[in-house]
């Protein structure tokens, strides 16, 4: 197992993914990237109405736990009032392909569940 020239043990790779993982924690923190995917730059109004159920405390919270993690972009127009847009950082962007990825994994369940235990028996 490598990745660009760094080897990784079982034990490295399974710890690097669940850091991957704990940095997309959170009920609202993959429905916010959706949003912002494709290079979308929201007003934080934006994304407060294209999330139905998510408080205004919650979302400040989580953008800014995203932002601290370098995955959202938080871009301040001085001028009155002020203005506040987010959009996804280069880094951030490149998780789209991933996750389209485990989307797809996730699709593959159904299909290949239905054979999955032929020529298996328990002794």
């Amino acid at each position: 197992m490598s990745n660009h020239g760094h080897p990784y043990t079982r034990e490295t790779a399974a710890e690097g993914v669940e850091n991957a993982l704990k940095l997309l924690e959170g009920r609202w923190k993959l429905v916010i990237l959706f949003h912002l995917f494709g290079g979308n730059v929201l007003r934080f109004s934006d994304l407060e109405r294209a999330i139905p159920g998510i408080s205004q405390k919650m979302l400040i919270q989580q953008l800014r736990q995203m932002e601290k993690d370098g995955i959202v972009h938080r871009i301040v127009h001085h001028q009155v009032p002020p203005k506040v847009e987010y959009c996804l950082t280069n880094w951030g962007q490149a998780l789209c392909p991933a996750l389209d990825e485990l989307l797809t994994w996730a699709e593959q369940r159904e299909s290949m569940s239905s054979g999955a235990d032929e020529g298996e028996s328990e002794g």
